[in-house]
C-alpha cells in the first residue's frame, strides 16, 4: 500500500522533535512493505540543518513554503491508499489539511496524526469553528503519539470517529549503546529545546537542583538556552545533533526527562527521549506523569521525581553502579516491548482493517 505522509520533516530534527518518531515508525512500516512518500515544507531552516540524507526506505518530497507549492504537493494525495496529515507541519497547517483530504480519492484511508495532542486539543476546545475540529467527522481516524484514554475520549467528544494512540518507541538501529564522550560528562544531563510551556519546568526540575548541588556537574543541551541565566555548574552545549544523542545519553551518570506542561498534566505521553535514553542504556530520571508504569517500572527501570527537591535527593544518593543497573534494566524492557517494530505491527493492523472498510464504502 502507498502512504502519502504530510509532516514537519523527516530529514531534519532542527526545531522538530517529531523527527525521530517519524523515522522510527515509518522505517518499520516500510520494512512491512509500505511505499511511503513524506512531504515536508522548506521552513524554519530545517533543510539547512539536515541531520540525515533522504532515506532509501522513504521518498522525501521537499516543497517551498508557498501556497502554490502546497497545493501542488497536496494533489499527489490522490495517488495514495493511505493519506496522513500530521500536526505541526509548520506552514499553513489548516489549509494543508483541507487540500490534502480534498485530493484524496474516496476509497483512501484518511488520517490526522497528532504528535502534540494535549496542545492541539486545547486549541480545538477554545475554537469551535477551528478548521481541524470541523474536519474531524470526515476523517476515518485520528492517531496520536501519546495521551492514552484522556486524549482518545477528548477527540471523540469533538467529533472524531475513532482515535488510537501509537506511542513513541525505540529504534534500536539509531539509538543504542556507544562509548562515552568526554564532551558530555556530567552527573545529570538534560536535552530539550527551549519552549514556553517547558521553561518553567526546566527551572524547577533542572536549574533549581543544580543550584542546590554546587558540587555536582550538570549538562544542558538544546536550542534557545544561550541567554538563559543558569548556575555556574551547568555547562550549556547548545543544539545537539541526533548523531550525538547516544553519547549524550550514555556518558552522564543520569539523564533527565522533563515533559512539557501540557503533556505532564495529561499524562500517558512518554517523550521520544525516554526511549532514546533507555535504548542507550542510560539511567533516566523523569518528572512525574500519569501512566509511567505502562512503559518503564519506577525505581527499577526509571527514577521518578515530583519536584526539583526530589531530583536533588535522587542525585545525591545515586551511585554510578546503581545508575548502570537501572539503565541496563530499562534497555532490556524497551527492546522487549517498546521498539518501533512493535508500534509498526499495531499500525499495520489498524491500517489494513480500516482500509478494507474504506474501499468497501467507495
Amino acid at each position: 500500500m502507498k502512504i502519502a505522509f504530510y509532516g514537519s520533516s523527516i530529514v531534519s530534527a532542527y526545531w522538530n522533535g517529531a523527527a525521530t518518531y517519524y523515522r522510527g515508525l515509518l522505517r518499520a512500516l516500510a520494512a512491512k512493505g509500505y511505499e511511503i512518500t513524506f512531504y515536508e515544507p522548506d521552513v524554519y531552516d530545517r533543510q539547512k540543518n539536515r541531520d540525515i540524507d533522504p532515506p532509501e526506505w522513504c521518498n522525501v518530497a521537499v516543497y517551498e513554503g508557498s501556497i502554490v507549492a502546497l497545493k501542488h504537493v497536496a494533489e499527489e494525495a490522490r495517488l495514495a491508499d493511505i493519506v496522513i496529515k500530521a500536526s505541526g507541519v509548520g506552514f499553513e497547517d489548516e489549509l494543508l489539511l483541507q487540500e490534502v483530504m480534498h485530493s484524496a480519492r474516496p476509497g483512501a484511508l484518511k488520517i490526522f496524526w497528532d504528535v502534540d495532542a494535549p496542545a492541539t486539543l486545547a486549541e480545538l476546545r477554545a475554537a469551535p469553528d477551528h478548521p481541524l475540529r470541523l474536519s474531524l467527522p470526515a476523517l476515518d481516524l485520528v492517531l496520536t503519539y501519546g495521551g492514552g484514554d484522556p486524549v482518545v475520549e477528548a477527540y471523540r467528544s469533538l467529533g472524531a470517529r475513532e482515535c488510537i494512540a501509537i506511542y513513541n518507541a525505540l529504534d534500536p538501529e539509531t539509538h543504542h549503546r556507544v562509548a562515552a564522550d568526554r564532551r558530555f560528562e556530567a552527573d545529570l544531563a538534560f536535552l530539550g529545546n527551549r519552549l514556553p510551556d517547558r521553561e518553567a519546568r526546566v527551572e524547577t526540575f533542572f536549574l533549581e537542583p543544580a543550584a542546590r548541588l554546587s558540587r555536582h556537574t550538570f549538562l544542558l543541551g538544546g536550542s534557545g538556552w544561550q541567554d538563559r541565566a543558569r548556575p555556574e555548574n551547568v555547562n550549556y552545549v547548545g543544539h545537539v545533533p541526533t548523531r550525538d544523542h547516544n553519547a549524550f545519553n550514555v556518558t552522564p551518570k543520569a539523564v533527565l526527562n522533563i515533559s512539557r506542561a501540557s503533556m505532564a498534566e495529561n499524562g500517558f505521553s512518554p517523550a521520544t527521549r525516554v526511549f532514546e535514553a533507555a535504548g542507550a542504556g542510560a539511567c533516566l530520571i523523569t518528572d512525574h506523569w500519569e501512566g509511567i508504569e505502562l512503559f518503564l517500572k519506577p525505581d527499577e527501570e526509571i527514577l521518578v521525581a515530583r519536584d526539583g527537591q526530589e531530583v536533588a535527593g535522587i542525585l545525591r544518593a545515586l551511585t554510578r553502579a546503581q545508575a548502570q543497573e537501572i539503565g541496563k534494566r530499562a534497555l532490556a524492557r524497551v527492546l522487549r516491548e517498546h521498539t518501533y517494530g512493535h508500534r509498526a505491527e499495531e499500525a499495520d493492523r489498524i491500517f489494513r482493517s480500516r482500509t478494507h472498510k474504506a474501499e468497501a464504502a467507495e
